[in-house]
């Protein structure tokens, strides 16, 4: 009612009756999926991931949300190159591939001491993956990483956002297409990016 923006960060794992009354009143959503197996999801999550994708579909065909995905790679548990295939095979297939899919470092904490720190290698390897299945942004988080951390318009390449970590270092958007060649960029953008992340 005052006009402010409502953002959810949420693992999606809801049921079907509690979707719209949720996320009626979400303007932007960020969905953690957490694996793409189902062994992962019942061992370390106690869930289901159905649920998590059931999720992802309503809000691809029935929300006017602006979505996108995260997923934490744990070393030895989701980083193979088997379940990241099958992961942005599916994403690209159903969600399309204008929805940002970003790729975040795990380190240990909490009850997963027991595993290391996700290598860079490994989410630029996840990133290259599902570049190749056509997503057209795709991200790594908790790493500093100018390419995994930069927006490239889809079709000449031009950096439009450039990141480092929250820090917006170069903006090359007009009215959110890509100043270079015109292209969309697929998201909601102010004209200019104010000072988020400025130090």
């Amino acid at each position: 009612e005052k006009g402010i923006s409502t953002v959810a960060v949420t693992a999606g794992y809801i049921t079907d009756k509690a979707r719209s009354d949720f996320f009626e009143h979400m303007d932007a959503v960020n969905i953690d999926l957490k694996a793409f197996n189902h062994d992962f999801y019942k061992k370390l999550c106690s869930g289901a991931l159905s649920p998590v994708l059931d999720t992802l579909l309503w809000l691809k065909t029935e929300s006017k949300a602006w979505f996108e995905v995260t997923t934490l790679l744990i070393p030895g548990e989701n980083d193979s190159d088997h379940e990241l295939h099958e992961l942005t095979e599916w994403f690209a297939h159903n969600l399309g591939v204008d929805v940002p899919l970003h790729f975040s470092a795990f380190h240990p904490d909490f009850k997963m001491m027991n595993k290391p720190r996700t290598p860079r290698s490994t989410l630029s390897r996840a990133r290259n993956i599902a570049m190749e299945k056509g997503l057209k942004y795709v991200y790594t988080g908790n790493v500093h990483d100018s390419d995994g951390d930069t927006t490239f318009c889809p079709k000449c390449q031009t950096p439009v956002i450039v990141r480092d970590w929250y820090e917006i270092r170069g903006w090359h958007l007009s009215a959110g297409a890509c100043k270079t060649c015109g292209e969309a960029i697929a998201g909601t953008f102010d004209e200019t990016p104010g000072d988020w992340g400025a130090k």
